[in-house]
Formats: C-alpha cells, sequence, structure tokens
C-alpha cells in the first residue's frame, strides 16, 4: 500500500518516457494540437486584418528542437508541410538563439511558400538549455506586401521583387524586445513597397502573441508531465505516424504508377510513384522547366503537397507531423516545381502563383497517381483588387472530385487551402464593393457514377476606382479530369460586367474597373468518378437476374 502512487502525483510519475503506451500517447498527441489550437486562437483574436480575421487565411504549428513538425491546429495544408524548412533555414541563420528571441521570413527560396505569408518563428527554452527546446511558428497571409500590384499577386510577375518585400531570416525580436522600426523600414524601403505597413505590423504582433501563447503551453505541458516525458512523446508522436504511414504503403500493391497533368500555361506536372512495401518514391522528373511566369512553386510547396496527399492515403486518424514523410524519398530535379534563387530578388523567379495553383495541381497529379480521386477544381480562384492605400484578397471554394466512396462536395475549398470567404457583411462593411451573387453553379460537377462537386458563382460590383488582379486556373479549355469513365468537371469562367456590355476575361489578368462594373467568377466543378449506370437500365438487369416465382 505505501508504494502505491497517490492520487495527487503528477502523471509524469506514472508515465515511461521511453516505452510509450497507445493511450498516453493519444493524450499527449492531442495536448501538442490543442496548443496550436490554442495559438490559432490567439492569432485570430489580436490580429486586424479582413483577411487573417475573417478569412483565416493562417497556420499554426508545434516544431522539435531540429524544427520538424510536430503537431498543428487542422489550419491550411500549403502552409504546414512547408514550414518546418524555415523553421530549419531559421536554425541555421541563427545558431545562438535566446529566450525572448522571434524571428521572421517570407524566403520562398528558404521554406516559405509566397512573400505574402510571413511566418513568425520563436524559440522555447527549458530552464537547463543552452538551445531552443522546442519551436513554435505561425505563418499569415498579409493581403498587402508590396509588388506591383495591389494585393500582392500580380499575375504579370516576372521576377520575385515585382511581387513584394522580400524579408529572408532576420531577427524580429531580441529577448523579449521586438525592433519595430526596423521592421517597419524594410516594409517602406522596397522598390515596391508595402500598401499597408500599419495592419502588416499588427498581424505580425499577433503572430508573435501567437507563439507566445504556444510557448506558455509547452511551458505548462512540462510543468504537468515533465521535461524528459514531453521531450521524449514529441519524438514518439512522430516516430507513431511514421509506424502508420509505412503500415498504409504495405497495403498498396507493389509497383510503379504514373499520372500527369497540364497547368493552364500548357506546363506539365509529370509523377512516378513507385511503392516498394513499407516505403515509397515521389519522382517529379519529366516536369517541365522553370517557367518565365510566376507559377513555379518550390520544394517547400512540393513537400506539403505530397504530405497531404500521403495524409490521405492513410485514412484515418493520424497527426500530419513530419513522420508521415519518414518513409518516402521525393526525387525532385531543377523544374518549375524547384527553380533555384538568384543572387538578388531581381533575378529569382517569380512563385506568387505557384504557392496557390500549382500546390493544387501537384495534388490531382498525385492523387490522380495513387488512384484515390478524380480531380477537384484545381484552382484556389485568387482574386485582389485595391489602390494606393489598401489591396484586398480572397480565394473561393469550387467542386471536389468524387471518389469510389461518393460524390464530391459542392463550393467547398478543396486540397491545398482550408480558408473561409469573408463574410458577406464584414465584406461590404470594409470595402468599396457590394456582392451581387453568391451561389452554387448547379450542374458543374462532372457525372459519373458518383458525380463531382459543383462549383459556385461569385458576383461582385465595385463601388470606386480600383485595380482588380486575377489568378485563377482551370479554365477553357483545361477542365477537372475524370477516372474510371467519369467525366470532367466544368471548367471555370471569369467575366467582366459594363454597362454597355460584357468580356470573357483570361485566367490570369488584371484591369481597372469604375463604380458600376461588376465581375462574375464562376468556379470550376470535380471531376466524375466511374461510368455513369442508367437506374432504369440497372433496374430492368436487376428484374431480369432475379430468381422466377413458380
Amino acid at each position: 500500500v505505501e508504494k502505491m502512487q497517490s492520487q495527487d502525483d503528477p502523471p509524469s510519475q506514472l508515465l515511461d518516457a521511453e516505452s510509450p503506451d497507445p493511450v498516453h500517447l493519444e493524450i499527449l498527441h492531442n495536448h501538442f494540437a490543442t496548443i496550436a489550437e490554442q495559438m490559432g486562437i490567439a492569432l485570430r483574436d489580436t490580429s486586424v486584418s479582413v483577411n487573417v480575421k475573417e478569412r483565416l487565411d493562417f497556420s499554426c504549428a508545434l516544431f522539435t528542437s531540429d524544427g520538424d513538425l510536430i503537431a498543428n491546429a487542422p489550419h491550411v495544408p500549403v502552409h504546414l508541410g512547408a514550414m518546418s524548412e524555415t523553421v530549419k533555414a531559421i536554425q541555421n541563420a541563427f545558431p545562438q538563439m535566446r529566450a525572448g528571441d522571434a524571428f521572421i521570413s517570407n524566403d520562398p527560396y528558404q521554406g516559405g511558400s509566397h512573400l505574402p505569408d510571413i511566418t513568425v518563428v520563436s524559440p522555447m527554452f527549458l530552464p537547463a538549455d543552452t538551445r531552443p527546446a522546442f519551436f513554435t511558428a505561425s505563418r499569415a497571409h498579409h493581403a498587402e506586401i508590396g509588388g506591383i500590384v495591389p494585393g500582392s499577386m500580380p499575375p504579370s510577375s516576372k521576377t520575385l521583387e515585382e511581387e513584394g518585400v522580400l524579408l529572408s531570416s532576420l531577427q524580429l525580436a531580441k529577448q523579449g524586445v521586438p525592433d519595430w522600426n526596423s521592421l517597419s523600414d524594410r516594409l517602406v524601403g522596397a522598390r515596391f513597397p508595402s500598401r499597408n505597413v500599419a495592419d502588416n505590423l499588427a498581424d505580425i504582433a499577433a503572430q508573435l502573441s501567437a507563439n507566445h501563447r504556444g510557448i506558455k503551453g509547452l511551458e505548462e505541458m512540462v510543468g504537468l508531465y515533465g521535461e524528459r516525458v514531453v521531450r521524449c512523446y514529441a519524438r514518439h508522436v512522430l516516430a507513431a505516424s511514421a509506424k502508420k504511414m509505412r503500415q498504409a504503403l504495405s497495403r498498396v500493391p507493389r509497383g510503379r504508377r504514373e499520372f500527369k497533368d497540364h497547368l493552364d500555361n500548357g506546363a506539365v506536372i509529370c509523377v512516378q510513384v513507385q511503392f516498394c512495401g513499407e516505403t515509397a518514391r515521389v519522382d517529379f522528373s519529366g516536369t517541365s522547366s522553370v517557367l518565365s511566369d510566376n507559377l513555379n512553386a518550390n520544394r517547400a510547396i512540393t513537400t506539403a503537397a505530397v504530405m497531404y496527399c500521403l495524409r490521405l492515403l492513410l485514412n484515418e486518424d493520424v497527426p500530419l507531423n513530419q513522420g508521415v514523410l519518414e518513409p518516402v524519398e521525393i526525387v525532385l530535379p531543377e523544374c518549375f516545381l524547384n527553380p533555384s534563387a538568384g543572387a538578388s530578388p531581381d533575378r529569382s523567379p517569380a512563385v506568387a502563383a505557384g504557392n496557390v495553383e500549382t500546390s493544387q495541381r501537384i495534388v490531382d497529379v498525385v492523387l490522380g497517381a495513387f488512384g484515390l480521386a478524380a480531380a477537384s477544381q484545381g484552382t484556389m480562384n485568387n482574386l485582389t483588387f485595391g489602390n494606393q492605400r489598401f489591396g484586398y484578397y480572397e480565394t473561393m471554394g469550387g467542386g471536389e472530385g468524387a471518389t469510389a466512396q461518393g460524390d464530391g462536395a459542392s463550393a467547398v475549398h478543396t486540397h491545398m487551402t482550408n480558408t473561409r470567404l469573408t463574410d458577406p457583411e464584414v465584406f461590404e462593411f470594409r470595402l468599396p464593393v457590394r456582392l451581387w451573387n453568391f451561389a452554387i453553379r448547379r450542374g458543374s460537377g462532372g457525372d459519373g457514377q458518383y458525380r463531382g462537386g459543383d462549383g459556385l458563382v461569385r458576383e461582385i460590383e465595385f463601388l470606386e476606382p480600383l485595380h482588380v488582379a486575377l489568378l485563377t486556373g482551370r479554365r477553357p479549355p483545361y477542365a477537372p479530369y475524370g477516372v474510371n469513365g467519369g467525366e470532367p468537371g466544368a471548367s471555370g469562367e471569369n467575366r467582366l460586367i459594363r454597362p454597355d456590355g460584357e468580356q470573357r476575361l483570361a485566367a490570369t489578368t488584371q484591369f481597372d474597373v469604375a463604380p458600376g462594373d461588376r465581375l462574375r467568377i464562376s468556379t470550376p466543378g470535380g471531376g466524375g468518378w466511374g461510368v455513369k449506370i442508367d437506374k432504369d437500365e440497372l433496374g430492368k438487369s436487376r428484374k431480369s437476374n432475379s430468381p422466377t416465382k413458380k
């Protein structure tokens, strides 16, 4: 009796840190994930921009001392799979860190996605540590970061410099004291400076606050379970995901599968997936070379897309973390999915659309090779508008591809995006626009045994002179493919409606509008799955095959 544990003993005395048990592994993983969710709540509540507070275009996560993703909230997949590379790049740039330090980066060639996505990274130290025990990080899309058009998503950019202000692995705070003046100077001192520095600084402060909330949560977790248990279980969470991934791969028949698809500019994404029992090799050889436009992605984005597809292959409740990639080799030669940075931003390939458009097509290609689903809408339907005072940005949902299990969902953000559209009331109150129509685009999903989801229609009237830019995909003649005999989904369509008539717009374009002009965006539907079965013929077949009564 004397040796029995008291009910008041801390949980750390009940755990073997080196040999995890399934129950506590689940408990501690969910504790890590809850901390990331609390970070997201703090970021949403303290931010000021529509893009962060209303559209929720941000992600928060926890990382090991080596920069590997441990856990995240269910935010934006294209952020989460790429952030580890940013954390590691900052570690390399600042090998000597102290408690209270914080760092900032949006460099696409150091784990960033595109310049509007700014990442703030904070190290977390335990009392006896001389190097960080963990990292907290938040990535948020800033609707204005400079560049040649308001909204910082230019359709015509040819270099990184034209897309906005580059913040490449900079120190934001030293021992708890942020240097806002230096950051502000960078935002206004670039060739194409930010048009809304006040919102930039306010949202970055919110990101810093979210990171502090994450550090506080980790400190509370260490106080509850003990330092050794928390460190070890972080490794166990990664190992558990790797084990589950190996088990999932072992259930896939061995062999080689290939798939390819085209962007709207004709560039080809090729993938060959070799399943080898508990491991796999994902090879993008044959993909088109680096592009002169801004549909180039980068290694971090491509890795994030592969991680997302592998997570779908698992088909069970497993954490999305670095362990998912452990049994998988990604072969990525230099191409438009892996361009090299130039000596300076004005010599580096443009990447603004790679994060939002190309990432979607990478997923469609990998899922095509896996045989899991028909193509979803394959685009984020990016719309930006503004003037010299502000820039606004939003993405729009569309049709989800059908699967062997059922129809695709309609009018939803698919795959690599998980943001919202701004509520109509907020949209009209905070911006010089009027929303004329927002509805499901009925019949746009591909037909088949299971139908693809329908896209949506969004029609906006502009109430003052503005500059508008569109970065969209799956416009004619490119449609989301169907599989196993399923029909393709309908291509998207952009139309500008003026008092003297209307015109169809290109997939990527920019133009000026006057008060009263309207923009109607019809987003693509998803592809269908399987040959459509005629219900009348099916009924006759069942009747003829039924036993004859005597």
